[in-house]
């Protein structure tokens, strides 16, 4: 008898989407970009873009589309910043991604019709090197705080704004520059599948970029599959706002991989950080200072302090003279959860308290301590300058405690003050990992939490010892493969049952990363994962359920938003699942698997469903199950896999 997926895969490889063609197959021309965009542009994949040396803005107004597939390759100092009230929708696919790099870059890839060498982005060397462009700065009108405009206020308001670090105003008031507002719902556009590479350069200045910059975007930016290779100064940072973060891969960071500032409290999941050095220089120019820092508010009083949730984090220190796994300053609230911290050089949990930028810490003006954060509940924020209803504010956070380090396993980490720094905060004994059973933590199992690493010789950069990693393997092993509990059913987090950033035998660094070009990762025997598999034309696919799940009701299951023609089939089943492989299905209870093949504008419609008499009570949950582009299947739960309660 044939097995299920030997009966489906078939129908579904026939009806796939064939690949599309590398930039470097195409015959390229180059576009020098030197004014501002002030009109809707569109950038498309057979041209490269030269960011020529200037700041470059997109104005409010004005939107920037640019294709998948399409390279931004910058002579020094080409920047780009998208202002408030502009939009960007940069949507790169997993074959085809958008690439924002130097053209020092470019001239070192295979094949490339601008270059005697080509210029394939899927091949190619990596480089000791940054300050070869600029970034992407993105600004936006959430919520957000910043203590030295002197017309800011310590409570939450939509008057309170900041200026962009590494931007350089025309005039005093220049509302370029700005950042900040009172619309939480706030819509800059969308990126997915965008690696940046080897930048960090501010035009005329010395002061440094990020690899991007994200000053106070709203909820209604879609920010997902992003990745920083070799920037100067930290990864990506953020300023306020609530905007969620997806997808996110960091290499070889010269600051802090993750920073957060001013009060974001937006949520966040799968993040690999991989801690390292771009170039020779000081801690925090060129070699790796923290793995995330989280700072609260600029100063500990002021509202909104940021409160945020992050789950399956996979990070990766330095072993000898890393900094803080994670920092924490100024009032700062986070949940850790279902993550790996691994070789870490100093403390996991490193209490900063202040940010060196005159902000006064924890228990600053009667704000909570540091270790009243880990014993108060996530919905008692604060009542320092808290607005009357705090619960329209913070959303990130829907159980437990406002600090937590939950469901995660700590390996390799021997630094004498790996675990030690956090163990008695304030002299009053509060221990965050002598709880251990109670938030099913694993601390230094025997077995390694990932598949495998190697690292290169030791080196000195920037006075430190440091061991670059060269190959990585970053799916989950041993301890790592099962976490304790699922992460909630909030429409943003997948559940995702396993700790760390990937799911067992399923790699989403492949075709699209930098980190795959050069040799670091590879998706040789490994199942892609589709995050974008079903993606659609602006942000994430919506999939929505009318009608009650009761007993003799109809149910309609709608896909939108979705990837034209794509192949695959909905599984209805009374248990969720993050495996790769239908052979588990039948044993989930899984109802028949109905076929689904998207429409050329991206919808499905499933139903009207007759349940026929299903018990009260019973969970049912959505999920669906899809082809990659060679054939290979993957399982991609939607919305945490959609759950239909009867009643």
């Amino acid at each position: 008898m044939k097995s299920l997926l030997q009966t489906l895969k078939p129908t579904a490889v026939m009806l796939s989407v064939g690949l599309v063609a590398l930039p470097g197959a195409l015959t390229a021309q180059q576009i020098d970009i030197t004014s501002d965009i002030t009109e809707s542009t569109t950038w498309t994949a057979n041209n490269t873009y030269n960011l020529a040396g200037q700041q470059i803005y997109v104005l409010p107004g004005a939107t920037l589309t640019i294709e998948a597939g399409t390279v931004i390759a910058s002579v020094e100092g080409g920047s780009l910043a998208v202002t408030r009230g502009a939009k960007i929708y940069a949507l790169g696919t997993e074959n085809n991604p958008i690439i924002f790099t130097s053209d020092d870059d470019v001239a070192t890839w295979d094949v490339n019709p601008l270059h005697p060498t080509g210029g394939n982005p899927k091949t190619g060397s990596w480089r000791e090197a940054a300050l070869e462009w600029g970034n992407l700065t993105i600004m936006g009108r959430a919520f957000m705080n910043e203590d030295e405009i002197g017309t800011n206020v310590p409570g939450i308001s939509a008057n309170n704004y900041g200026d962009m670090e590494g931007l350089t105003a025309a005039f005093p008031g220049d509302p370029n520059v700005r950042y900040g507002g009172g619309d939480d719902l706030d819509n800059s556009g969308s990126l997915s599948y965008v690696s940046f590479r080897y930048g960090g350069k501010v035009a005329s200045l010395t002061k440094e970029l990020n690899g991007l910059s994200l000053g106070a975007l709203g909820r209604g930016t879609d920010i997902h599959h992003v990745e920083i290779m070799n920037n100067v100064d930290d990864g990506i940072e953020v300023w306020g706002g609530c905007v969620d973060l997806k997808y996110l891969s960091i290499w070889n960071i010269g600051d802090d991989s993750l920073d957060i500032d001013q009060g974001y409290r937006g949520r966040i999941q799968f993040v690999l950080i991989v801690q390292g050095y771009s170039v020779n220089d000081s801690q925090g120019s060129g070699v790796g200072d923290n793995c995330i820092e989280v700072d609260g508010s600029e100063d500990s009083d002021r509202q909104p302090v940021t409160t945020t949730t992050m789950y399956n984090m996979t990070v990766i220190g330095q072993p000898i003279s890393g900094d803080g796994m994670t920092a924490w300053r100024d009032g700062a609230r986070v949940q850790y959860r279902n993550s790996i911290f691994m070789d870490g050089g100093e403390a996991v949990v490193r209490l900063d308290n202040v940010d060196g930028d005159g902000g006064q810490g924890y228990g600053h003006n009667g704000t909570l301590s540091f270790g009243d954060t880990w014993t108060t509940t996530f919905d008692n924020t604060s009542s320092v300058n808290a607005p009357a209803s705090p619960e329209n504010f913070y959303q990130a956070q829907n159980a437990g405690f406002l600090s937590e380090m939950t469901d995660n396993v700590y390996f390799r980490n021997l630094n004498a003050a790996a675990y030690t720094q956090a163990e008695n905060i304030d002299g009053t004994g509060f221990n965050i990992f002598s709880s251990i059973p109670l938030n099913n933590n694993v601390k230094e199992p025997v077995g390694q939490p990932i598949v495998d690493i190697q690292r290169a010789a030791p080196v000195t950069r920037g006075g430190l010892t440091q061991i670059r990693v060269t190959t990585l393997d970053p799916r989950p092993a041993n301890d790592a493969l099962v976490s304790g509990d699922w992460a909630p059913a909030d429409g943003f987090f997948n559940g995702a049952r396993y700790r760390g950033a990937f799911a067992p035998n399923m790699t989403w660094l492949c075709g699209w990363t930098a980190s795959t070009a050069f040799g670091f990762t590879s998706d040789a025997d490994k199942i892609c994962d589709l995050g974008g598999g079903i993606q659609g034309a602006f942000g994430t696919p919506r999939l929505e359920v009318t009608g009650a799940a009761t007993n003799g009701s109809a149910t309609t299951i709608a896909l939108s938003n979705a990837r034209p023609n794509r192949a695959g089939y909905f599984i209805i089943s009374f248990a969720r699942s993050e495996e790769n492989s239908f052979g588990l299905v039948p044993a989930l209870g899984a109802l028949p698997p109905v076929p689904m093949v998207t429409s050329p504008s991206g919808e499905f419609v499933l139903g009207p469903l007759p349940w026929g008499p299903v018990p009260p009570g019973l969970n049912l949950y959505l999920q669906f199950f899809v082809f990659d582009e060679a054939g290979e299947p993957s399982l991609f739960s939607a919305s945490n896999g959609v759950l239909l309660t009867t009643k």
